[in-house]
């Protein structure tokens, strides 16, 4: 992987991470376009450059994060599920995140819940602004398992189970951001503990790489972000319905039509 190619695809995560779209589908789908090889080291980046969204999050809430200890305890009833549900079924996800078709199957199955969601969920309302439960917490972290699928999407999972919650558009959007925070933080780590587990050794230059598609990741996290919260407030969820049914089809086309599309 090239730095040029490691540029990208921290801007696809920056982008997409916390929009309903999958960030990692997209990168799956970026990372087969320019031809990665997806070697151990390649994965290990499409996970690490996470802890650039990460950052992201706190500093534009970090008054939040000061604010009480309850955001916290929540926070880590949400978290438990995707860690147990992480150790029980990692080896099938791995499996799932070399198949583009996969991605291609729940971006539309994602986009046609995203058509309908602000009717079918009580926390469409606006002046939905209930403080969250723990039920609630525990609940959102369950639906965070479903992003374990590429192409769910883990702010999409979030978002869909706060709204159905009945948090409204915002404050479920927010949570989801905050729920990342720990979330991609575990999933950083473990991703480098198992590669220096299993030998693989970090050179300067992957170091450089690393560095680099953070930067980015963060920049470009920021923008979205504030971008998405802005949109969504005025806009709803259709747009990116529409836009996943869209990506989506063209995959599930691409594969009906023969075309190779498989992970190099």
């Amino acid at each position: 992987m090239t730095i040029f190619q490691a540029i990208i695809l921290a801007i696809i995560e920056g982008l997409t991470e916390f929009l309903p779209v999958s960030s990692t589908g997209h990168m799956i789908i970026g990372s087969t376009i320019m031809g990665i090889q997806q070697d151990e080291f390649v994965k290990l980046f499409t996970v690490a450059i996470q802890f650039g969204a990460i950052l992201s999050v706190i500093v534009l809430y970090w008054k939040r994060f000061f604010q009480s200890l309850d955001l916290y305890f929540k926070l880590f009833a949400a978290f438990v599920p995707a860690v147990i549900a992480g150790l029980l079924f990692k080896d099938q996800v791995d499996m799932l995140l070399e198949n583009i078709v996969v991605v291609g199957i729940m971006l539309f199955v994602g986009g046609i819940v995203f058509l309908f969601i602000d009717r079918w969920t009580p926390g469409g309302e606006p002046g939905n602004t209930k403080p969250m439960t723990y039920r609630q917490a525990v609940t959102i972290g369950v639906w965070q398992c479903l992003a374990m699928i590429p192409g769910v999407s883990r702010s999409a999972a979030t978002i869909i189970g706060g709204m159905s919650q009945g948090l409204n558009r915002t404050h479920a959007a927010e949570f989801s951001f905050f729920l990342a925070v720990p979330t991609m933080f575990g999933a950083t780590v473990k991703s480098i503990y198992d590669y220096v587990k299993d030998g693989g050794t970090v050179s300067t230059e992957h170091l450089q790489v690393f560095a680099i598609g953070n930067v980015v990741a963060f920049i470009v996290a920021i923008i979205a972000i504030r971008s998405f919260i802005t949109f969504l407030s005025k806009h709803g969820f259709r747009a990116f319905g529409w836009y996943r049914i869209v990506v989506g089809g063209v995959i599930i086309a691409l594969h009906l039509a023969g075309v190779s599309m498989q992970m190099m």
